[in-house]
């Protein structure tokens, strides 16, 4: 898994079907509680918002948690932080 903060959302006008209605957003990743020059898209799978600090499942654990192993997803939303914990 990751951490990161979403920094905005991807516009694509072109989607595969299995993608039609998924929100894509680009992640900056957190390493050791800071933000790092890192970025990702991922699909949104929770509804979080430009700023919040999220994780991420990468691969297989995305497409499952899309429900859809056919679909072409690498990184997906999976959760929103509340707060951190040292």
């Amino acid at each position: 898994m990751i951490l990161g903060r979403v920094y905005g959302s991807v516009v694509s006008t072109h989607k595969l079907e299995s993608l039609v209605g998924s929100k894509f957003m680009l992640v900056q990743c957190i390493e050791k509680g800071e933000l790092v020059e890192k970025y990702l898209v991922a699909v949104d799978g929770v509804g979080a918002g430009i700023g919040e600090d999220v994780i991420i499942a990468e691969g297989s654990s995305a497409r499952i948690g899309m429900r859809n192993q056919n679909a072409p997803v690498d990184a997906l939303i999976i959760g929103i932080l509340d707060e951190k914990q040292a």
